[in-house]
């Protein structure tokens, strides 16, 4: 049994899987307890197509991408990538690539290509059909339940009251963490769902849904006790064992920011030649096959893509 409170940011959980995976991929991605680089390029350059292209570069031409890139980066110009230079070039990507993601996915939900997307048309890209239901009455199954919440953002995302989302409005719908007017619906989507008691705050009972310990066990399961020390550590700050609005933003939300950082970290610890806490461009070319293996590059699509590449980013 797993908690599922249902991110508002879809995309940007698809971009950071590789860092957040589970399972199945996690054993592939870590057989052992061992980095495989490979599986990254495999899996990661964002398809087998992808990778076909990353190998068609001749290493002269990767090279040169590869220095405008790092050049990017560096935003002080001084000839080093620290941590938080290349923290905040990650989380540029990831919010990149999500809103790309959600201009193609306009394109796809816009079946009549009139520049705006309706709720039927968005009904028939999820489910292949109008759903109709009564908004007072539960539906068949929590996939569809789930629908119901989607109307609601649908309808917040709408500020001009026209029957459809055109561009700007889809992309609040897909990632409404990207955008001021819908963070009280992402926090009043999170408290209809958890806070079952109505008093605006989510209980440490209340976030770990409907979890009971098994009369006969003498302790909880370690998924219990590793979702507890999140509760206790990373989402409530004031400690008062409760998390609040903002506090649940944090949990609904994925960090980012955190998600970044760590691998920023990590990119200096397995790169930094002479232990000055700082990359330089010779300490990236000598490990250009991990840089084009992490989220600094986004698995080497960058070098794909002229957003980074090119030398008026």
């Amino acid at each position: 049994m797993r908690l599922d409170p249902r991110p508002a940011a879809l995309g940007l959980l698809l971009l950071c899987a590789a860092t957040a995976g589970a399972g199945d991929a996690e054993e592939l991605h870590y057989p052992h307890g061992e980095h495989r680089a490979d599986y990254d390029r495999e899996a990661l350059l964002g398809g087998q197509e992808e990778v076909d292209e990353y190998v068609k570069l001749s290493p002269e031409e990767q090279h040169k991408r590869l220095k405008s890139i790092i050049k990017k980066i560096d935003l002080d110009s001084d000839g080093f990538l620290t941590e938080s230079e290349l923290s905040s070039w990650i989380q540029m990507s990831f919010k990149h690539y999500a809103m790309q993601e959600a201009k193609q996915q306009f394109v796809e939900y816009d079946k009549n290509s009139d520049g705006s997307v309706s709720w039927d048309e968005y009904n028939i890209q999820m489910y292949d059909r109008v759903i109709d239901f009564d908004e007072n009455m539960a539906l068949d199954d929590a996939e569809e339940e789930s629908f119901r919440q989607d109307k609601k953002r649908f309808e917040k995302a709408n500020q001009d009251s026209s029957p459809g989302l055109n561009l700007e409005e889809f992309i609040a719908f897909e990632h409404p963490e990207e955008v001021d007017y819908m963070t009280e619906f992402v926090i009043q989507e999170a408290l209809d769902e958890h806070d079952k008691n109505g008093d605006g705050f989510v209980s440490l009972e209340e976030f770990l849904g409907d979890y009971r310990r098994d009369p006969t066990a003498t302790e909880d399961p370690e998924w219990i006790l590793v979702e507890k020390d999140r509760f206790q550590n990373d989402y409530d700050k004031d400690a008062d064992g409760r998390l609040d609005p903002q506090e649940l933003l944090s949990w609904v939300v994925p960090n980012n920011q955190g998600i970044a950082q760590e691998e920023a970290l990590h990119l200096i610890d397995e790169m930094d030649l002479n232990s000055d806490k700082k990359l330089s461009e010779a300490e990236i070319l000598e490990n250009q096959d991990l840089f084009l293996t992490s989220e600094a590059t986004d698995y080497g699509r960058q070098l794909h893509d002229e957003y980074f590449y090119h030398d008026e980013l």
